[in-house]
């Protein structure tokens, strides 16, 4: 017999090498009954097991079978009901609690009759192919809010843990997305709740296919109704975090029935499930996409291939992935340090971070993978600790991978140059490997260490056109000093993906060349000295106050999760446990930072801000903050920015360190905090800047080069110029802006003060391809504003097509008649709403709207009252309330009528004498358009009736306010019993929050004394009530 040398065992990877679509000829209609059944045949064809299961007896009736199989076990009948009542459906397990169950604590201990213990797998991880895999479809769901009636659903085991939405070819994709969200908001958990097992969502109009995970953050998932379960709450911005599947290329799969051969062919559906979600110390589940899986079983290959083949010990064995940018490598390279720990040859991996990255929440998630692998103690003693096998207190443990920054491994080699570690088989991973101090790392690293497997993560790898000149001549580049590029996904792939925004680029000219210096470089130097004279300073600074709100969208309002005690956080000690809360809070836009060219330029532009604001109320100042650490170059040569060190400013000049003292004490008035530039405190400043910008609680942040990489906050969406960036700079910079956070924030807007764009164009071919600036940068004005063709010949309306359209089909003061009518104008007006976001920011969209604000409102009315038509509800509704109709409330803020708006019209009406009519038309259409201003039509109109000609409005308006709120008020708390102070405090916090929180044991303090027992139905009844009515009272009188 032929003997074979294995290289590496075929494994079938999860996501497929390369897909290309068969065009099948669509010879009719297809209905959504026919897509379902469609569907339905090929998971048949790929071993899906259909059972016409449309029950909840039969559904637990299947679950207990499949649970036997999988398990090799028979329950009686007594422990099954045990088993069934308390590991599977406890009532004190909510979506959160469930999850955990599927991700981490799949193996549940059942209590025999016979008094001994026995572990049931919900599902075999090990072996994937144990599971047994089942479709259902046309669930029905009876105990929930509404009769409910659920399209397709897999069972692993008997366990719903994907579910699937339909909609027919033609259907906006997002009607699927609200049906789910209302689902889970009203039945999911009813009856015993085996739905809320769901892991995994998929979307499907048979064109476009997208997924998600359940997305079970505590907060978006907890809110406690009276009398009820914790039901799910959806979230604004979910949507903008649902994926399309992709082959290892990058080329997207949409259309159904191909993505039904790849993601649901069973070996990757199960591995998917087992292997590629991440559960969160946030409670939340994300599941990793297609570029991600296929870079980590690259690298896994690799190591199987170096093994076989004795590779290791040389670049052979190893390779880089080139994920750009906000991509999430740094969930794929640790997701790929937890496989390769797991591989029976590989003694230990090296998770290797700058120690800017390490931060509390990194720490926070690498431990909760493996605890105590990251530690944020500088002392090397830990790491070698950890390298020696050893506790906290000397006894062994098997630290499998260990979290480390580039700066300890480089310690711990140069004084343990003999350790036994270095005979180990170790894999090094290096995140974010473009870093300046990498080159004399590697070497160590390859002198010391024999049997090492090296990989490196980077968004924007060192290629021969951006290498530096100096240093070693064979590690110029990532390829060089890695091996072998595994896998890529650019910038270009992210944006067309829509897992990053692309970027908007204003360029401002704020200086006139001289004519007739023809010398380059006395060129250079009068150009310099002219950047940095006051008076451009005192221009750029003027520039960005007056376009601060418009560019941060600062007349945009939504919710974000807000961190509290910032400052108990940051100043905890490295390693110390500490307690996050966050809150719910409503946030007026985006914030910014400004990258300028050198200290003394920050410097200086703070002061100009000083300056400039000096005479602003305080209230209505920008909060304003700078950081540094020491004198950078102006310019890198390579494009690479040096780093920062965020640990000491020992290496600032005392006038520049001076400065920034100063800067820390305003910043201490402005959060009540106490830092300096001493070691530990600025250490601590940093930490506490980084989560104030990422909670949008600074507005601007003045930096050097300090930010500009790794940095990421989701809140953060416009870079401000002053300072010549280029190539991997230039990107990383830029990328600071385009992290997705909700429907609002459509792009990182970009302003430069200096002209990048020959730079950017650089970068941009460099990083992603030659044809990318139109898909990386978005287009001019005029493309949005008049319409344009994309290259594959689709044409995109622009605002002028969009408001002709909509003037022509629904004429003002004409009714809109029929369902048909009213899906087009609510889809066609949606449109005129996103064109209207993006053009928002354009300097020259001012004076070139074509459509009044008087049109807009009458629109925005309409718009609104099909809103609440669509989505009212009565018990009962069944089929009826399954159109759930796309509509843009994120975006109706963006024109938002505010009460000063209103006030401004009562006093016109004032001063024409409470004569002229047409006013309160005006005023009564106005509050119609507005979302916030529906909930308090009844208090402006009383207003109105009490305005005479001897009225002073403004100051009328606010007395009028609180007479009335006290007056609601009181009679809330009379009518209901309730503690008067206990409740003044509730409401005050409840503004203070942006939300009345009907969660906790704040809103039980308010009410009368009542048995929790016997009669705590009565009790749940007065509970609920009195939220409804706090919650009117809220909605009424917030904001005002």
């Amino acid at each position: 017999m032929a003997q074979y040398n294995i290289i590496a065992e075929s494994q079938e990877y999860t996501v497929v090498a390369e897909y290309d679509h068969v065009a099948t000829p669509a010879e009719s209609f297809q209905s959504e009954a026919d897509l379902e059944k469609e569907f339905i045949r090929l998971l048949g064809e790929q071993g899906y097991e259909y059972l016409p299961i449309h029950t909840e007896a039969d559904l637990i009736s299947n679950l207990r079978t499949q649970l036997e199989k999988l398990n090799h076990y028979h329950f009686t009948d007594s422990e099954w009901e045990h088993f069934f009542n308390e590991c599977i459906v406890n009532k004190n397990d909510d979506i959160v609690a469930k999850t955990q169950k599927i991700q981490d604590d799949y193996i549940q201990v059942l209590k025999r009759d016979t008094g001994e213990s026995r572990n049931i797998k919900l599902i075999d991880k090990d072996n994937i192919h144990n599971n047994f895999v089942q479709v259902i479809n046309q669930y029905v769901e009876e105990g929930g809010n509404y009769d409910t009636r659920y399209d397709v659903s897999i069972l692993v085991n008997g366990l719903p843990l994907v579910h699937i939405e339909l909609k027919r070819r033609g259907v906006q994709l997002k009607e699927a997305f609200n049906q789910i969200n209302r689902y889970q908001r009203d039945s999911f958990w009813a009856g015993c709740g085996l739905y809320e097992y769901v892991q995994i969502f998929v979307i499907s109009n048979g064109t476009n296919t997208k997924y998600y995970s359940n997305t079970t953050r505590a907060n978006h998932l907890k809110e406690q109704e009276p009398g009820g379960r914790n039901k799910s709450k959806k979230t604004s911005n979910s949507f903008e975090f649902s994926s399309f599947w992709a082959d290892s290329n990058n080329k997207v799969i949409t259309d159904l029935l191909d993505f039904t051969k790849t993601f649901f062919s069973k070996h990757t559906l199960l591995n998917i499930l087992t292997k590629y979600c991440v559960f969160t110390s946030e409670k939340m589940l994300m599941v990793m996409r297609p570029y991600q899986i296929a870079a980590t079983e690259r690298i896994i290959q690799r190591i199987n291939v170096a093994n076989n083949y004795k590779f290791y010990g040389s670049i052979k064995g190893g390779g880089y992935v080139w994920h750009t940018t906000g991509s999430g490598k740094t969930l794929t390279s640790f997701k790929t340090a937890q496989l390769a720990s797991r591989l029976p040859y590989i003694d230990k991996v090296l998770f290797v971070v700058d120690r800017k990255d390490l931060d509390y929440q990194t720490m926070k998630e690498y431990n909760r993978f493996e605890e105590g692998a990251a530690d944020g103690n500088t002392s090397t003693a830990v790491l070698q600790r950890q390298l020696e096998n050893k506790d906290k207190n000397g006894g062994y443990h098997d630290y499998r991978i260990i979290v480390t920054t580039i700066q300890k491994l480089s310690i711990f080699v140069q004084k343990n140059r003999n350790h036994p570690v270095f005979q180990q088989r170790v894999a090094i991973i290096f995140d974010e490997c473009h870093r300046s101090n990498f080159g004399q790392m590697h070497s160590a690293i390859t002198k010391n260490f024999k049997k090492y497997n090296l990989f490196g993560f980077t968004g924007t790898p060192i290629f021969a056109q951006n290498a530096g000149t100096g240093g070693d001549m064979r590690l110029k580049t990532t390829q060089q000093a890695f091996g072998d590029k595994l896998h890529t996904y650019t910038i270009v792939d992210a944006i067309n993906d829509e897992n990053v925004l692309p970027f908007r680029i204003d360029y401002v000219n704020t200086i006139k060349e001289k004519t007739g210096i023809t010398d380059e470089q006395i060129s250079a130097i009068d150009r310099e000295k002219a950047m940095a004279s006051p008076e451009r300073v005192s221009q750029v600074v003027k520039y960005i106050l007056d376009h601060f709100d418009q560019k941060t969208k600062r007349s945009s309002y939504y919710s974000f999760r807000v961190l509290d005690d910032i400052h108990k956080v940051a100043s905890a000690r490295k390693g110390a446990k500490v307690f996050e809360h966050k809150t719910e809070q409503k946030l007026s836009g985006f914030n910014a930072m400004f990258a300028v060219a050198s200290i003394p330029m920050a410097k200086a532009y703070y002061n100009e801000f000083k300056r400039q604001q000096a005479d602003v109320p305080e209230a209505q100042r920008l909060k304003i903050a700078t950081i540094y650490s020491y004198g950078a170059n102006e310019e890198e040569i390579d494009g690479i920015l040096a780093e920062e060190n965020p640990e000491s400013t020992t290496q600032l000049d005392q006038q520049s360190r001076d400065f920034l003292e100063g800067a820390i004490q305003d910043y201490n008035k402005m959060f009540s905090t106490n830092y300096d530039t001493s070691s530990d405190k600025f250490q601590n400043y940093y930490k506490d800047l980084s989560l104030r910008m990422k909670n949008r609680q600074v507005d601007l942040l003045i930096v050097v080069n300090m930010f500009l990489t790794g940095f990421d906050a989701t809140t953060l969406n416009t870079l401000f110029v002053d300072k010549n960036l280029k190539q991997h700079g230039l990107i990383q910079a830029f990328s600071r802006t385009n992290r997705i956070l909700n429907s609002v924030k459509t792009f990182g807007n970009i302003v430069c003060f200096r002209d990048l764009q020959q730079a950017t164009d650089d970068a941009i071919a460099l990083f992603g391809d030659k044809d990318a600036s139109s898909i990386v940068v978005l287009k001019d004005f005029l493309s949005y504003y008049d319409g344009y063709d994309t290259e594959k010949g689709k044409h995109c309306y622009g605002y002028k097509e969009l408001v002709e359209q909509l003037q022509d089909e629904f004429p003002e003061g004409q009714a809109i008649l029929g369902e048909d009518a009213e899906r087009r104008f609510v889809a066609l007006f949606g449109s005129l709403l996103k064109s209207i976001n993006i053009l928002s920011t354009f300097d020259q969209f001012e004076g070139q709207q074509i459509i009044t604000d008087r049109q807009l409102q009458d629109y925005q009315s309409n718009y609104l009252d099909l809103q609440e038509k669509w989505r009212r509800r009565r018990p009962g509704d069944k089929e009826n309330i399954n159109d759930d109709l796309v509509f843009e409330t994120e975006l109706i803020r963006q024109v938002e009528i505010n009460i000063d708006y209103i006030l401004l019209l009562v006093q016109k009406y004032h001063d024409s004498n409470c004569t002229n009519k047409e006013i309160l038309v005006n005023i009564s259409k106005a509050i119609g358009s507005s979302i916030q201003l529906r909930s308090k039509k009844e208090l402006i109109e009383n207003f109105i009736g009490s305005v005479n000609a001897d009225t002073d409005v403004e100051k009328s308006w606010k007395d009028f306010v609180q007479q009335q709120k006290d007056e609601d008020l009181k009679e809330i708390i009379d009518s209901e019993h309730l503690k008067p102070q206990e409740t003044r405090t509730f409401i005050d916090n409840s503004f203070r929050d942006g939300q009345v929180r009907t969660t906790g044991t704040d809103i039980d303090k308010i009410l009368p004394p009542m048995s929790r027992f016997g009669g705590g139905g009565n009790r749940q009844e007065k509970k609920k009530t009195v939220i409804e009515k706090l919650q009117t009272f809220f909605e009424r009188y917030f904001g005002l």
